[in-house]
């Protein structure tokens, strides 16, 4: 039976009102007419997103903010004002804290916007929010393989191979400049450009739209912010793991011939055991790094080249929601794994809990009491 319903009927009021609020609340439809081109047509197929969702976005990213934030200038605190952890290496960790709270910069900005369920600012505020994202996200990425080099080079050349702070210093200008290119290239349109992503109160390259100029600054994007600092990291830490794989060999050989146990005892083994334990954080960063950049580098490749109608706005902004997430972790995995970090956390901030005794003491007191043994 078919049904047929008058504009005077009563009861097509209501049908024709949700018909209405369709047509009139997809993805876009609060966005300035004069800056519609923020929103690529991809995302117009989708119905906007309800404002709870925003307000949960909102208030995963506040929670975020605060940790990085707090986190990551401990870091940058401790590790600076230490003389004990003032060292080249430490640098680089220093550095990367860095290129975490500009991460941070993005964040007030998408919390705003997600009250008002769109981009604040229009092109303006999207070219700045990318920016810091752009920026932080390739330098961290390339100061991870820097990392990844000084772990390797410290601890496979322990003696003339580590890393002075000139050098140091010369590696941290290098994240930078390194950053700088497809930061700046989208930013001024010479190559690629700015829009929003998936709720439309974030925004990134854009890698929706079909021409070639588009696929090939994703591709290169994704080889220069992804593909070689991953290779990079790979071939240090496989390397590293080979060099202490044949320093344990060394070890239980010596030890055999000289009819010991093990010579863990002797100092040189004692410091590499701590570069070790190092080296293990400096991977645990890495693997965070993969967890975090791969799930977006998967999304703007299916973008720029694949199926996307797996593209929703939700699926879009998760990868987005993990890349900010490695920034609040990192400067907590130093801080759990590090004890010279955990001892001035104790030492100057005694109010958190933080109990772990003076490595200094500790190697002392060890030197101490195998002294007589030796004797």
């Amino acid at each position: 039976m078919e049904l047929n319903y008058t504009a005077d009927d009563p009861i097509a009021f209501p049908f024709k009102m949700v018909s209405g609020e369709v047509q009139q609340h997809m993805l876009g439809w609060n966005i300035p007419a004069d800056h519609q081109g923020l929103v690529h047509e991809h995302w117009r197929q989708f119905p906007a997103v309800d404002k709870f969702s925003h307000y949960l976005l909102a208030l995963i990213y506040f929670i975020l903010m605060i940790s990085s934030v707090t986190g990551n200038s401990l870091v940058i605190w401790i590790f600076s004002t230490s003389k004990s952890l003032r060292s080249a290496s430490n640098m680089f960790i220093v550095n990367l804290a860095i290129f975490d709270i500009t991460m941070m910069l993005e964040m007030p900005h998408l919390i705003v916007n997600s009250f008002y369920q769109r981009m604040l600012g229009n092109q303006i505020g999207c070219d700045i929010y990318s920016v810091f994202g752009s920026l932080s996200g390739i330098g961290g990425s390339i100061t991870n393989a820097v990392i990844a080099y000084d772990r390797y080079k410290t601890i496979s050349c322990p003696i003339d191979g580590r890393i002075n702070k000139v050098q140091a210093s010369i590696l941290i200008a290098v994240t930078w400049m390194w950053a700088l290119p497809f930061t700046i290239l989208p930013w001024f349109r010479v190559w690629g450009q700015y829009t929003t992503e998936g709720f439309l109160t974030t925004c990134s390259f854009d890698f929706l739209s079909e021409d070639q100029d588009t696929k090939a600054f994703v591709a290169c994007i994704f080889c220069w912010s992804y593909v070689i600092p991953m290779t990079l990291i790979c071939t240090f830490y496989s390397k590293l793991f080979v060099a202490v794989r044949h320093h344990e060999k060394m070890l239980k050989e010596q030890a055999k011939k000289m009819n010991v146990k093990s010579l863990a005892s002797n100092k040189e083994d004692a410091g590499k055991s701590v570069e070790i334990r190092i080296a293990k954080v400096a991977f645990t960063i890495f693997f965070l790094f993969i967890c975090s950049w791969t799930p977006y580098g998967v999304v703007s490749m299916i973008g720029a080249f694949g199926d996307r109608s797996l593209l929703t706005p939700v699926v879009t902004m998760i990868p987005a929601v993990f890349c900010k997430a490695v920034s609040c972790i990192d400067p907590w995995v130093y801080a759990i794994n590090h004890p010279r970090f955990r001892a001035e956390l104790e030492r100057r901030l005694p109010w958190l809990g933080v109990r772990e005794p003076d490595p200094d003491a500790t190697s002392t007191n060890a030197s101490t009491s195998t002294t007589p043994a030796d004797a």
